[in-house]
């Protein structure tokens, strides 16, 4: 879900935006030397000596007898050893441990008309003609804040004596807490503190917070896998840690409890605790996906915005007209299945897309500055996408693992209001690493003509932070997930503009005209000095891409696609891929509005290059409800490119294949 749909406007103040799951505005106005420049860049200083935390770490483990190995793989499989910068979450936890701190007015009221943007997803402008806003089911259950789980910061802080600005603030202090923590675990299950790293499961499993033994269990298992493999990282803030190998230890038997006897089963992969909580029928299209021709392509990603228990009542309220297929909880202890996969969901804004995509929510509450996902729901979702990838044959890479921002408006009137979850500070970089299929900088700047996969680091940039209630601005630094774009090779040139966009403040959150977002597919188009300039949107967009640190060249086998126009006059651009009219003769559905129709202000010059995101596909349109359906294909046929930060279409007939360079 997100904030924004067709014919939806951003609510904005001037150079400012309400967005990215945060409740006031974000203007993302410099970037740091690791990643593409911005508008007023400035050098970033160095991070702290490298050794500290993880002699932090040590000096807990002994203070309060906790293995080290536990305790560093506890923090890991919650934030990968990051403080933060002690800022909260998505649904907030702070600091290295990850622990939480919720209060009321932490977390965001979302208004009605952002409600509205959650809501009526089919992508289909004859459905959506239906939907009826006056009934919409506008209100927001609340978060409720008063549940334990959702305060382990405060209860950690008295164990050591520590305020809790201490500890969610300072890293060592957050270490501290943390293994004060497991420690109160694992007296109350054992009543001792054993020197055996495998004897600690049921204090791990505890600390996860989650509701029920299966997602107990499953992040038990998660931080045990890190205490046998081990792990190595530098942090975003420079410190380097460890965690030595230990392939001897045993963990203690989990108590995961059998499921019920006749209890539906969800499409899972085995360990992941999963559970199924059916959508209303009025929300979603019943089909027979993958048979009959009706393929599954793609996996699009999405945040809810709320709580997981608003997520749930929206899919199963019938006047809702949303849905999706699967809801991932933001401490991965549970993966709810609400659409079976067969079935055609409302979740992405766009018919083409929902026809042949499985959507996955991802659970925030959103905290009004939550500005990172935890490692809990990384791990849960990556386990999910890659089973459902291996299950349909759909190829990990981001032209086929997508943000809802990345899918396009199907019509002139809906592409400017398209959604843009889950945001900038998704880490694309670690959760394609998760899904092993993680590109790596090529060395060397890239050629004219060749197609590279553009890779900005997750690093930390300056965030300016805008709450609209106290109208207090606050200057932070942030990773996020793109680089910015220009016209010319130069920071002083002029932001990348977008048509359907209009004027626009280059630093805006949902002013996608001008960023590129890690993981996409393009052609360069030029290079000059340390710059490197790609075919994006019917333009040449330049970057910062000093030595080629910023771009990955598209090998292997298959090689990529590129695709030019076939003629010299420009190539319409598409946001669906319909049949052509004659196709629906015969089949008993109705011809659709504006069938034909091509985004009016896209087009793909002569002389330029696109990278195809999959392969040729025959334009179809499902005529469904809440019994099967007509499925109505036709002769013409489209690619899929990356066409801007977000796909389209063209028609095969209007492009010709391009040997890439390189």
């Amino acid at each position: 879900m997100s904030r924004s749909r067709g014919g939806t406007q951003q609510k904005r103040t001037k150079g400012k935006v309400l967005g990215y799951g945060l409740a006031g505005a974000l203007a993302l106005t410099a970037l740091g030397p690791q990643a593409f420049a911005a508008p007023g860049v400035a050098a970033r200083d160095g991070g702290p000596a490298p050794s500290v935390r993880q002699a932090q770490f040590a000096r807990a483990a002994e203070e309060f007898r906790v293995p080290q190995s536990v305790l560093m793989a506890v923090s890991y499989r919650q934030t990968r050893w990051e403080d933060h910068d002690g800022r909260p979450s998505t649904s907030g936890a702070y600091n290295v441990m990850g622990l939480t701190r919720v209060l009321p007015g932490d977390v965001l009221r979302p208004s009605a008309q952002e409600r509205l943007a959650h809501l009526d997803l089919s992508g289909d402008p004859a459905v959506m003609k239906r939907f009826d806003a006056a009934r919409a089911p506008l209100a927001e259950p609340p978060v409720d804040t008063a549940e334990p789980r959702l305060h382990t910061l405060d209860q950690a802080a008295g164990l050591i004596g520590a305020p809790v600005d201490a500890v969610r603030d300072d890293a060592g202090q957050s270490i501290r807490a943390g293994a004060a923590l497991l420690a109160r675990y694992q007296r109350a299950a054992t009543g001792s503190l054993p020197v055996d790293p495998g004897a600690w499961y049921p204090a791990v499993a505890r600390y996860s917070q989650a509701p029920d033994a299966r997602g107990a269990d499953a992040f038990a298992e998660r931080v045990f896998d890190s205490v046998r493999s081990g792990e190595r990282r530098v942090t975003d803030d420079g410190q380097s840690l460890a965690l030595p190998a230990d392939p001897g230890v045993k963990p203690a038997a989990p108590a995961t409890a059998a499921p019920s006897a006749g209890t539906a089963a969800p499409e899972c992969p085995a360990g992941l605790p999963c559970d199924l909580k059916p959508a209303d029928p009025n929300n979603y299209n019943v089909a027979t996906r993958p048979d009959g021709g009706f393929d599954i392509r793609q996996i699009v990603l999405h945040d809810t915005e709320g709580s997981y228990e608003s997520a749930i009542k929206t899919f199963q309220d019938p006047k809702s007209s949303a849905s999706t297929h699967y809801v991932v909880k933001d401490d991965g202890s549970l993966v709810t299945q609400v659409v079976a996969t067969k079935d055609e969901a409302y979740h992405a804004g766009n018919k083409s897309v929902n026809m042949h995509a499985l959507g996955v929510e991802h659970v925030g509450f959103a905290m009004k500055q939550g500005s990172w996902y935890g490692e809990p729901l990384y791990d849960a979702s990556a386990r999910l996408v890659t089973y459902l990838a291996d299950r349909f044959s759909i190829p990990l890479d981001r032209e086929h693992v997508l943000g809802h921002d990345e899918v396009p408006g199907p019509l002139d009137g809906y592409v400017a209001g398209q959604h843009w979850d889950p945001g900038p500070f998704w880490d694309w970089n670690h959760y394609m690493t998760l899904l092993g299929s993680r590109n790596c900088p090529g060395r060397g700047m890239p050629e004219a003509g060749q197609a590279v996969e553009v890779v900005p680091s997750f690093t930390p940039r300056t965030t300016t932070y805008y709450d609209p209630a106290t109208k207090v601005r606050t200057t932070f630094d942030q990773p996020v997930n793109f680089g910015y774009l220009y016209a010319s090779p130069s920071t002083d040139a002029a932001p990348l503009a977008d048509p359907y966009l209009g004027t626009q403040i280059a630093t805006e959150g949902p002013n996608w005209a001008n960023k590129v977002v890690a993981g996409g597919r393009y052609v360069v188009a030029d290079r000059q000095g340390e710059w490197t300039a790609i075919w994006y949107g019917g333009q040449k967009a330049w970057f910062h891409n000093p030595g080629g640190r910023f771009t990955s060249p598209v090998a292997g086998s298959p090689a990529p696609v590129v695709l030019k126009a076939k003629g010299p006059e420009p190539v319409p651009v598409y946001g669906r891929s319909y049949p052509e009219d004659a196709a629906y003769a015969g089949t008993g559905v109705p011809v659709q509005g504006n069938n034909s129709a091509a985004l009016t202000k896209y087009a793909i010059p002569a002389g330029q290059a696109y990278v195809a995101a999959g392969g040729p596909v025959a334009g179809d349109y499902y005529y469904g409800g809440t019994t099967l359906g007509t499925l109505v294909k036709g002769d013409r046929t489209f690619y899929p490119i990356r066409y801007n930060h977000r796909i389209a279409w063209v028609r095969a007939a209007d492009v010709q294949q391009l040997t890439p360079a390189g």
